[in-house]
C-alpha cells in the first residue's frame, strides 16, 4: 500500500526526538482500523485494481506536543507505488517506509505544507493529494475542457481537401525532394524534378502547389507542383481559347504528325499542318523555339488542347490578301513563287496570296507533270487569267507571256514539207505528233503503211518516240495539221506485179492473227492473209492460233493480186500438192485402220489416223464389245464408213469394227452346218440304195442320221 506521510512536526532544536515522536505516530495510525477504503495509485498502463474491502474508521493522530514553541519545518516524503493488496498493509511496512533520512519531492510534484499548530495536525493518507495527477506528472481533464483545448489545437492548423491548390512555404530542401509547408498537421514532399524550371529555388520561397492526398497509405500528405500548374495552365488555356489571345510556347519535342509545345507549363499539340502556311517536311528546325501560338480547340474530357502558328500567319496573310485583290485584275502581270507541285498543276505565293498554275497553262506544248517544267520555290512571272472574289482563287498561266506557236510557224512549214515529231499523244485512230512546242499534227492509222491491213496505233507508236512525216494538210485558221509516214516511201503497189507475181513463193512475217485467218507482211506496206483453210490440207484448226504464232516467219505462194483494194490473197498448203487425190484408194469405205482419239465430246470424237490424216467418229460409233464408250487418248481400230473428198471429211467407226467380226463368225458357223447337212443327205441315200427291206440294225443307222442331220439344222439355224 502506497501513500505519502504528510505534515509531520519535528522539534526545531532536538531531531532525534521529533523523529522517533514521528515514527510512534506513524505506527499508530497504520495500526488504527480504517475508516474508509484506502485510494491505490496505479500506473496509468496498469489494469484496474480489484475493490479493497471497508476498514473500520481510523481514530486521529494524538498530539504531540511541540518541545519548542516555534513553528515546524515542513517535510515531505514520496514513497514509491507499490501493488494494490486487498487488505491493509501491515505496520512493520510503513514504519520501514518512513526512514529517518526525508527525501524532498521533485520540483514538479507540489508539497502539501501543514500550517496549522501542533496541537491541531489531523493527518490521512489522502488528505490533500491531487488525484488527477499520475506519476508521470499529466493531468486528467474533464471532457468538456479536453474538447475546449483539441479545438483550440486544431484550429491552428488549416482546413485543406484533396485536389485543392493552396500555396506553400520551402521549409527543407533535399538532394531529391522540396520539403513544403502548408500549415497542415504534417509537411509534405515533392520532387525536386517538379522544380527545374526554378533553379534558384531556396528556402523560404512560398510556391503553388496541390494537394493530391491528405493522408495517403502510410499517412503522408502528398503534394504535387507540377499538377498545380497544369491546373493553373488549362484555366489559362481554356480563356485564352474563348478570347482568341496570342500565346508564347516552347517546342519541346517532335511527336508523330506535328510538335509538342509547353503552354504555360502544359503540353499542347501543334499538328504539322498548323506549323506554316508552306508545306513542312522537317519537324526537328522547330524543337527549342519559342514561338507564338493561337489556341484553336480544346477538350474539356482529357484537358487537351490544340494550337496553331499557321493561324496566326494566315491573319497576317488576309490582310495582304484583301489589298491584292482589291487591286486585281484580269491580265495583270504578277511575280509569284512556286510553292508547292501538284500533278495537275502549281500553287504561286503572289505575296499573302495563292494562285494556281494548270498545268495546260504551263507551256504551249504538252508535259506529262509539271515539275518538267516548274522547281520550288523559283520565281515567275505569271498573268492573271481569272479570279473569284469570293471563293478568293486565282487562275494564272505562264505559256500566255509568250505567243502562240501556231501565229508564228516557220515559213518553210506547209503542205508537202518534211517534219520531225515526237510522239505525246496515242489514240486508237491514231499518234498525235508534236512539231514544235505547242504545234502537232496527226498520224492517221491509214496514213502509216502502204499496205491495206488494219495497224493498231498503240503497238506502232510509242510515247516519247520521234518519227520522220510528210505534211499533208494544214490549216493555221483551226491549228490543224495531218501528217504521213507512208508517204515518206513510194507506194510499192504501183509496181507490186514485178515482185510479186502470182504462184510465186516467199517467205513472210505474221503481224496478225484473227479467228479466220493470219495476216502475213513481206515487206513493209505490203502484205496479205492466208485463210484459215488454206494453212494444211489434213487439219483443221478451231484458231490459226493453234498452227502459227505472232512474229515467226511462215513460206507463203501468192494466189492473187487485188490492186484497187491493195489486197494480196496468200495460201500455205497449195506449196504441197493435195494428198486427197491419192487418199481416196488408201482410206476407202469399210477400210479399217489404227486411230488415235485426240479429243472427245458430246457429239463425238476426233481420230488421229495415219500420214497426219484426221477423222471424225460420231457418238453413236463409239462403243465397245463390252458395251462401255471409247474415251480420250485410247487407240483403237476404226472403220471408214464415209469418205468425201470434196468436204475434205473421213466419218470413222469403232462399233463397226466387233459388230463386222461378230457377224463374220455367224456366216462361217452358217456355211459348215450346210456343208454338213448336205453330207449327210448324201449319205442317207446312198444306204436307201444299196438295202431293200428295213431291218432293226437299219432303223439304228436311220436314227443317227436323222439325229447328225437335225443337229446340223440346228446349227444352221
Amino acid at each position: 500500500m502506497n501513500f505519502f506521510i504528510k505534515q509531520l512536526n519535528a522539534d526545531a532544536q532536538d531531531s532525534a526526538a521529533a523523529t522517533e515522536e514521528v515514527v510512534e505516530a506513524t505506527t499508530a495510525i497504520t495500526n488504527a482500523p480504517v475508516e474508509e477504503t484506502t485510494p491505490a495509485i496505479v500506473a496509468e498502463e496498469a489494469p484496474a485494481a480489484p475493490e479493497v474491502p471497508t476498514a473500520p474508521e481510523t481514530p486521529a493522530v494524538p498530539e504531540v506536543e511541540p518541545a519548542v514553541d516555534e513553528p515546524l519545518p515542513t517535510v515531505v516524503a514520496e514513497v514509491p507505488a507499490a501493488p494494490v493488496q486487498e487488505q491493509t498493509a501491515p505496520a512493520a511496512e510503513v514504519a520501514e517506509i518512513a526512514a529517518p533520512e526525508f527525501v524532498a519531492a521533485p520540483e514538479t510534484t507540489e508539497p502539501v505544507v501543514a500550517q496549522a499548530p501542533v496541537e491541531e495536525v489531523i493527518a490521512t493518507a489522502h488528505d490533500d493529494f491531487d488525484w488527477s495527477v499520475d506519476k508521470r506528472n499529466v493531468s486528467i481533464y474533464a471532457k468538456e475542457e479536453k474538447e475546449k483545448y483539441d479545438k483550440v489545437y486544431e484550429n491552428t492548423f488549416v482546413q485543406i481537401e484533396d485536389g485543392e491548390i493552396i500555396n506553400g512555404s520551402v521549409v527543407g530542401l533535399t538532394k531529391t525532394d522540396v520539403v513544403v509547408n502548408i500549415g497542415f498537421k504534417s509537411d509534405g514532399l515533392i520532387s525536386l524534378n517538379e522544380f527545374r524550371d526554378v533553379p534558384t529555388l531556396v528556402i523560404g520561397d512560398i510556391v503553388e502547389v496541390m494537394v493530391v492526398e491528405k493522408e495517403d497509405r502510410q499517412g503522408n500528405l502528398t503534394l504535387s507542383r507540377k499538377s498545380a500548374r497544369v491546373y493553373r495552365a488549362w484555366q489559362r488555356i481554356v480563356e485564352v481559347n474563348k478570347t482568341g489571345e496570342v500565346v508564347t510556347g516552347l517546342v519541346t519535342s517532335k511527336t508523330k504528325g506535328g510538335l509538342i509545345v509547353d503552354v504555360f507549363g502544359m503540353e499542347t499539340f501543334l499538328p504539322g499542318s498548323q506549323i506554316d502556311v508552306k508545306p513542312v517536311t522537317d519537324y526537328d528546325q522547330f524543337v527549342g523555339k519559342t514561338m507564338e501560338f493561337k489556341v484553336v480547340k480544346i477538350n474539356e474530357n482529357i484537358k487537351n488542347a490544340v494550337v496553331s502558328h499557321k493561324a496566326l500567319i494566315e491573319s497576317d496573310i488576309e490582310a495582304q490578301r484583301v489589298e491584292i485583290m482589291s487591286k486585281l485584275e484580269k491580265g495583270q502581270v504578277l511575280e509569284g513563287v512556286v510553292k508547292n507541285i501538284t500533278d495537275f498543276g502549281a500553287f504561286m505565293d503572289l505575296g499573302g496570296l495563292d494562285g494556281l498554275l494548270y498545268i495546260t497553262d504551263i507551256s504551249w506544248g504538252r508535259i506529262s507533270h509539271p515539275s518538267e517544267v516548274l522547281k520550288m520555290d523559283q520565281k515567275l512571272q505569271v498573268v492573271v487569267l481569272d479570279f473569284d472574289d469570293d471563293k478568293k482563287r486565282i487562275s494564272l498561266g505562264l505559256k500566255q507571256l509568250t505567243p502562240h506557236p501556231w501565229d508564228v510557224l516557220p515559213a518553210g512549214l506547209g503542205e508537202g514539207s518534211t517534219v520531225r515529231g515526237k510522239v505525246v499523244n496515242i489514240e486508237d485512230y491514231g499518234a498525235f505528233l508534236e512539231v514544235q512546242p505547242g504545234v502537232e499534227g496527226l498520224v492517221h492509222v491509214s496514213e502509216i503503211t502502204w499496205a491495206n491491213t488494219p495497224v493498231n496505233a498503240k503497238e506502232f507508236f510509242k510515247l516519247g518516240d520521234e518519227h520522220d512525216a510528210k505534211v499533208v494538210t494544214l490549216d493555221k485558221d483551226t491549228r490543224k495539221m495531218s501528217l504521213s509516214i507512208k508517204q515518206m516511201t513510194s507506194d510499192p503497189w504501183d509496181t507490186i506485179e514485178n515482185k510479186y507475181a502470182v504462184e510465186s513463193k516467199h517467205k513472210g512475217l505474221v503481224k496478225n492473227i484473227t479467228p479466220y485467218g493470219v495476216f502475213v507482211e513481206l515487206e513493209p506496206g505490203i502484205g496479205g492473209m492466208i485463210h484459215i483453210s488454206d494453212l494444211s490440207w489434213l487439219k483443221r484448226f478451231n484458231h490459226p492460233s493453234d498452227y502459227v504464232k505472232v512474229g515467226e516467219y511462215i513460206d507463203i505462194i501468192i494466189m492473187g493480186i487485188d490492186k484497187d483494194n491493195r489486197k494480196l490473197q496468200l495460201g500455205h498448203k497449195q506449196l504441197e500438192e493435195d494428198p486427197w487425190n491419192t487418199l481416196e484408194d488408201t482410206f476407202g469405205i469399210g477400210s479399217k485402220h489404227e486411230g488415235t482419239v485426240t479429243r472427245r465430246d458430246d457429239k463425238g470424237a476426233l481420230v488421229q489416223l495415219p500420214y497426219g490424216l484426221e477423222g471424225f467418229a460420231p457418238a453413236r460409233h463409239l462403243t465397245k464389245e463390252d458395251g462401255k464408250a471409247v474415251v480420250a487418248e485410247e487407240t483403237l481400230p476404226f472403220i471408214v464408213i464415209e469418205f468425201d473428198r470434196n468436204e475434205k471429211r473421213i466419218l470413222l467407226s469403232h462399233s463397226r469394227v466387233w459388230e463386222q467380226a461378230q457377224a463374220e463368225e455367224k456366216e462361217v458357223a452358217k456355211k459348215e452346218a450346210r456343208v454338213e447337212a448336205e453330207k449327210t443327205h448324201k449319205e442317207v441315200k446312198a444306204v436307201q440304195a444299196k438295202v431293200e427291206k428295213t431291218t432293226l440294225g437299219d432303223l439304228s443307222a436311220l436314227a443317227d442320221i436323222r439325229a447328225k442331220l437335225e443337229e446340223g439344222e440346228g446349227k444352221a439355224k
